[in-house]
């Protein structure tokens, strides 16, 4: 943190932790969620109910969140971009490879230069060029199909990844571009935004036969929706708050280390498998992310 004031180090310190444990409940969320689809809870419908009830918890708490949202259109957009990213992970690990979904979810350090140009007016230097690159580079040999043709990605859930990553980085601009609103609404911005992508998709894929409708209650499923909301209110808080601190590119940096959480437990749990080609391709992509600490 060369550079920062002594009395900012603290806060700083604070956000990177804060924005760490995000990493880490993002990384290892994959398990929860394919748990709760082997009982019958598919994973839209658990976005739904679980960011539903961190929304309902908000309101009674923080009631008077409601009015500023409701006034501010600017974090309407921050609804859209968080439903936008919680639809696509969630339902990206849950059918997909884990460690492929996620380093391409992990593009979204590649969006991010463009959106913080254009929305926080942060300037661009060469030094981005080459992360951008090596961005590029790392997504392509990890799409390359393995006997030929073009680097696009394979099935439903790589292209949740590309979406959900350039989702998330939107997410977390419009939070340093909000940080003047209140943290209550912001994060009211963000769990009913999941709620209502999420909610809106499933029901019309629900209604055209593509997706089960959800299971009689069981307290199976209920509780691990239960304490995953909980779970999930303390990790997306904890984004806001560093995200809101830190500048974009630094967050990108920090958020980076899901990558290792969730190559780790996917490999040990079996839900992800390591190959030259992907660890090639991923470590570029890392080192596109890593290069904006020096942004």
């Amino acid at each position: 943190m060369a550079g920062t004031p002594m009395a900012a180090r603290p806060v700083a310190a604070l956000a990177a932790l804060a924005l760490g444990f995000n990493a880490f409940t993002w990384g290892v969320s994959w398990w929860p969620f394919r748990q709760l689809e082997a009982q019958g809870l598919h994973a839209l419908w658990s976005t739904v109910l679980i960011y539903g009830l961190a929304a309902l918890l908000i309101t009674v708490l923080r009631p008077a969140a409601w009015r500023e949202l409701l006034r501010t259109p600017t974090l309407w957009v921050l609804v859209l971009a968080s439903g936008t990213t919680n639809v696509c992970f969630n339902w990206g690990v849950t059918m997909g490879d884990v460690v492929r979904v996620v380093l391409l979810f992990y593009l979204m350090p590649l969006w991010a230069v463009g959106l913080a140009r254009l929305l926080l007016n942060e300037r661009l230097t060469p030094l981005a060029g080459v992360r951008v690159g090596l961005a590029l580079a790392g997504a392509a040999i990890v799409l390359w199909p393995e006997g030929g043709g073009l680097p696009l990605p394979q099935g439903l859930a790589e292209w949740l990844a590309i979406l959900g990553g350039f989702s998330f980085a939107l997410n977390n601009v419009m939070l340093r571009h909000q940080a003047h609103r209140s943290d209550a609404a912001r994060a009211l911005a963000m769990f009913s935004g999941g709620t209502v992508v999420a909610g809106a998709l499933v029901v019309t894929l629900a209604l055209q036969g593509q997706a089960p409708w959800p299971p009689a209650p069981a307290w199976g499923w209920g509780l691990g929706a239960l304490g995953l909301a909980l779970w999930f209110l303390l990790g997306n808080l904890a984004l806001q708050y560093g995200a809101s601190r830190l500048p974009a590119n630094a967050t990108a940096v920090i958020m980076v280390s899901e990558v290792l959480f969730a190559a780790v437990s996917a490999v040990l749990l079996g839900a992800g498998t390591l190959s030259a080609p992907l660890l090639l391709g991923g470590g570029l992509i890392v080192a596109a992310s890593l290069l904006a600490a020096r942004h």
